[in-house]
């Protein structure tokens, strides 16, 4: 494709806000170790970058390393990740590590389309790690690049479509700085994270303010364009707090759902909010022989916001008198609980509650 004059004013501008204006601060910034560029960017999938800094700090501390990552215990690298959400992620990152570490010999891909066959990658990512690390010339295609570009050009087609994500990464492409696409990458993720943000974008602050398409339309606020409406529902978890002997009953979620990996308490979920005399009326409490427990608490209901489901948690706190059975659970004291990854939504529990000695 050839480069008009107004994606020439477009790159050219953008290179000189990211050199003369653009005051952003990230530890990961100007980074070019290819380890530190993936754990960052895996971080911040789904995170914003005030609460992804403080992690990548503790990461970077605790495994300086793809090899000293890849030697680490899967639990200790969950605890870590604890908080973070999405934990898929971590998943993925312990995995592409012990693979670098035992089939790699320790040494990162140095080419996109290799970087691109590692779990847990997408294009984004590949074409971040290969630019940033490698200067290849790759651009990276994220929500701030897709508005960005969808304001500038006044592009009315839909960025979560298929035709939109193939339009948007081939325009980026074409109008990457291929002499420098590490600097120019760098200038429009900060540039859509600072200036073309989502919301109260600084558009009279703007340096691309005078060719904007959508500025001189008064378009701003309508784009970028999307098509789907992600439609939210609602889950019911109760966990029982089952405590014999001050330890406690806990097991690691093993389905493929939410927080996979991550340790609950007994859990049963149902599909409303119960009352609590309809909570004593389920089935765990018919399995439980004789009157050898008592209800020490029941919570007010936490919640939990993901992408396309709440999760509304209650917990009810029963102190045995007679050691129970719970299938699948071990007993745990509160030192062992506390070494173990839960979600956010138990912790937030623990630490209101101080069900267990934290």
């Amino acid at each position: 494709m050839k480069i008009n004059s107004l994606q020439i004013f477009f790159t050219d501008n953008l290179m000189h806000w990211n050199a003369v204006l653009n005051k952003r601060l990230m530890p990961w910034k100007g980074e070019s170790d290819s380890y530190k560029i993936w754990l960052s960017e895996i971080i911040l999938q789904q995170t914003r970058v005030e609460q992804g800094w403080d992690y990548y700090n503790r990461f970077i501390k605790k495994y300086p390393t793809v090899i000293k990552l890849a030697a680490a215990k899967d639990a200790d690298v969950f605890k870590l990740w604890e908080g973070l959400g999405y934990y898929s992620r971590c998943k993925n990152l312990i995995a592409t590590a012990k693979f670098i570490a035992e089939d790699l010999q320790g040494k990162f891909p140095e080419n996109y389309s290799d970087i691109l066959k590692l779990k847990g990658i997408g294009p984004y990512t590949a074409a971040a790690i290969a630019s940033f690390a490698y200067n290849q010339p790759y651009a990276v295609v994220d929500g701030n690049v897709s508005r960005v570009l969808a304001r500038f050009f006044a592009i009315k087609t839909a960025i979560d479509t298929s035709i939109g994500k193939s339009f948007f990464s081939k325009l980026a492409q074409d109008i990457l700085d291929k002499t420098n696409p590490a600097f120019y990458n760098q200038a429009i993720m900060d540039f859509g994270a600072t200036v073309c943000k989502p919301r109260l974008p600084l558009c009279q602050q703007c340096i691309l303010k005078k060719k904007c398409k959508a500025f001189a339309s008064g378009m701003v606020n309508k784009l970028p364009a999307k098509e789907k409406k992600a439609t939210r529902k609602h889950r019911w978890f109760y966990y029982f707090i089952a405590e014999f002997n001050e330890k406690f009953f806990v097991k690691k979620r093993t389905a493929k759902d939410i927080w996979q990996n991550l340790h609950e308490f007994i859990l049963l979920e149902e599909n409303k909010k119960l009352t609590q005399t309809e909570i004593l009326a389920i089935d765990i409490f018919r399995q439980i022989p004789g009157k050898n427990y008592t209800i020490q608490s029941f919570s007010e209901f936490y919640k939990q916001q993901l992408t396309h489901q709440t999760i509304h948690g209650c917990f009810i706190h029963i102190r045995f008198t007679k050691e129970p059975v719970f299938e699948n659970y071990t007993s745990l004291n509160s030192i062992e609980i506390n070494k173990l990854a839960f979600p956010k939504i138990i912790n937030n529990y623990l630490q209101q509650a101080k069900t267990l000695v934290q």
